[in-house]
């Protein structure tokens, strides 16, 4: 009996291994040939969830930037341009779809500047600047600086959105559209016509409400009765009323305002007293006046703001865009931008 139990020892350990070991080594067919773990997207299919940033090199139009800092053009691939605009123009806290959303307004932008071929005031080799003027935009070394041992997360995060929207733009009837965008509104956005002179069919007043989740949302300025009357050119009939606001927009803002006989539109309200919206309200206290304004921004177009609380109840960028942008569709970019590249 004391010589059986060696060998039955020794046939379990052979069936051991031979069972262990063909799993082991079926271990790494779980991932890629580049080692890099698989995920599913919304569609099912399979995808790298390690970014292949060399991809925003990889683009045949190249945008050259003039920065107002150093006085030089600096010329970059399309998707890295929208990666610098994309970080400087929404913050990296927003959810990742809020993110692709403006990914898409900043390449539907520059896609339709270039097709316009305009670049007045700029020096040679530059299409547009780094400043609100076309759209704000930080190369690496900048972001570098500024987001400091953050660097690499927040970075990963821009590029999977610019790379995950990659060559899409917003068209209307086959063309780019206008992609305005501002930070928050009061809870609904603004027809283009009512804040500037031209009608848009794709920028028309829809409802916001996530708008109120901005720190920004309200505001009180104090303004001095003098300043107020100098600023605007007018004299206050008493010191207990300021004006009457005789129309508002689809937008819910102020259209029209008689402050003693003088009309004023809400945009010129707005301007001369450099105030955060056209959506705002006033009385006297003392020798001052208090105005309270709602939103930031003109308010046509899609709210930053709006977008990110959009994303955070689980609508993607493709839901985003479509509200803020009545009728609009997504596109690829590749005919236009080979017409571009063709014609420089």
């Amino acid at each position: 009996m004391k010589s059986i139990k060696p060998l039955l020892v020794l046939i379990t350990t052979i069936c051991i291994v031979t069972i262990i070991i063909p799993a082991i080594l079926a271990i790494p067919s779980l991932k890629n040939e580049s080692g890099g773990a698989l995920v599913e997207n919304r569609d099912g299919k399979k995808q790298q969830a390690g970014l292949d940033i060399s991809r925003l090199e990889q683009s045949d139009l190249e945008v050259g930037v003039y920065r107002t800092a150093s006085k030089k053009v600096e010329t970059l691939p399309l998707e890295k341009y929208i990666v610098g605009v994309v970080a400087s123009e929404m913050p990296t806290t927003f959810e990742l779809e809020a993110l692709k959303a403006q990914a898409l307004t900043a390449r539907t932008y520059i896609v339709n500047h270039l097709l316009s071929g305009k670049s007045s005031g700029l020096p040679a080799g530059a299409q547009v600047d780094d400043t609100v003027n076309y759209q704000v935009f930080k190369n690496d070394a900048d972001l570098r600086v500024q987001w400091g041992s953050e660097y690499e997360a927040k970075m990963n995060k821009i590029a999977q959105a610019v790379l995950e929207t990659e060559g899409q733009i917003l068209t209307y009837d086959g063309r780019p559209i206008t992609a305005t965008f501002f930070s928050n509104g009061n809870g609904f956005t603004e027809n283009a016509e009512a804040y500037w002179k031209n009608p848009y069919p794709y920028l028309k007043s829809v409802e916001s409400p996530w708008d109120e989740q901005a720190p920004e949302f309200e505001e009180k300025k104090s303004i001095a009765i003098s300043e107020f009357e100098n600023k605007l050119g007018v004299k206050l009939k008493n010191k207990e009323t300021v004006g009457t606001i005789v129309e508002r927009t689809p937008g819910k803002r102020v259209a029209k305002v008689n402050i003693n006989g003088k009309q004023f539109t809400g945009k010129q309200i707005r301007e001369l007293l450099d105030l955060r919206s056209t959506d705002f309200s006033w009385n006297v206290q003392g020798n001052a006046v208090i105005i309270t304004t709602k939103g930031y921004g003109h308010g046509v177009g899609m709210s930053q703001w709006g977008a990110n609380g959009m994303a955070k109840e689980g609508k993607s960028y493709e839901e985003i865009v479509k509200h803020y942008y009545q009728g609009i569709e997504i596109a690829s970019a590749d005919t236009l931008t080979q017409q571009i590249v063709a014609n420089k």
